[in-house]
């Protein structure tokens, strides 16, 4: 299955079924409702669905997004908050999601985890391999002062968001619905890399599995933390999907496949006819070359 996320186009539509028409005569089947679905947005959805127009693969969450907010904004109500407003509003919303999903018949629903409260390394880990640093002394020692600090801080927000994913796994298992659980490209989000094997050994038998984004795990490999292909092939057993888009060095993602660095032939052993495969799209990515980038992934994937 091959899905095209609505975060390519969402934007430049105030009628759902508009915006999914769209996606459907660029020949996808299947689209993906991002997390800048407005509400305004989702009458016509539903009435594009119901006629049978198009087809819904997967919904990420915050979807809709909340009352007033008109951008998208996945990371609103972060599930590691340590104010326990914020986390019920973000398990409120998350129903709303799963709500969404179940009327829409999706098959997953994709999540983010939220977040350790630190500095911003990210940022200052990229900038410095933009300049070409990343062997120096002081990138090394970075590198090793965020690993320490997220160990030293994860405790508490990795229980806050374990505690929330079992509420939502009560909410939706009974409803033939996957909660994909999304690796992210900031440093300092959950789980880490190195926690994913517990992390999915404490959600076994559930209906959680992993989201593998390649455009984060590449800018994550960019920045020396994992070797993309062999975190995939680790994280096999446990995968429902991709987001595909490229990154064009050194951390600008979402551009289409093949105008990047990402190796997609060396992903393909571990790429299943049952996995959901979602291209995500950023809005300025120009219609011919989306349509190139998904030749390109299907031409080395194949077309089913």
């Amino acid at each position: 299955m091959y899905s095209l996320s609505s975060c390519w186009n969402s934007h430049r539509h105030t009628d759902g079924r508009a915006m999914l028409q769209e996606i459907r005569e660029l020949g996808f089947e299947y689209a993906e409702l991002s997390h800048g679905i407005r509400i305004s947005l989702l009458p016509g959805v539903i009435e594009a669905v119901e006629a049978g127009e198009i087809k819904i693969s997967t919904v990420h969450n915050f979807c809709p997004l909340p009352i007033g907010v008109t951008h998208a904004a996945p990371n609103l109500f972060k599930f590691t908050s340590s104010d326990a407003r914020e986390r019920e509003n973000a398990y409120r919303h998350s129903l709303k999601t799963i709500e969404t999903a179940i009327r829409l018949k999706a098959k997953l629903v994709v999540l983010h985890m939220g977040c350790v409260d630190m500095k911003d390394y990210t940022d200052k880990l990229t900038a410095m391999m933009e300049r070409g640093e990343t062997e120096s002394p002081k990138y090394r020692k970075l590198c090793e002062e965020v690993e320490s600090k997220r160990e030293q801080k994860k405790e508490r927000p990795v229980q806050f968001a374990n505690d929330m994913l079992r509420r939502l796994v009560q909410e939706s298992q009974s409803h033939d619905l996957l909660l994909g659980v999304e690796n992210r490209e900031a440093l300092e989000e959950i789980p880490f890399e190195s926690d994913l094997q517990f992390f999915f050994s404490e959600f076994a038998n559930t209906n959680v599995r992993y989201w593998h984004d390649l455009g984060h795990a590449q800018i994550k490999e960019n920045l020396g933390f994992i070797h993309h292909a062999m975190h995939l092939e680790s994280m096999s057993e446990h995968l429902a999907g991709f987001h595909i888009h490229d990154v064009q060095f050194p951390a600008r993602d979402h551009c289409a496949p093949g105008t990047g660095m990402i190796d997609y032939a060396a992903l393909k052993p571990f790429v299943r006819p049952e996995h959901i495969r979602v291209f995500e799209f950023g809005p300025r990515v120009p219609v011919e070359e989306l349509k190139a980038g998904v030749a390109h992934v299907k031409a080395i994937w194949g077309e089913a």
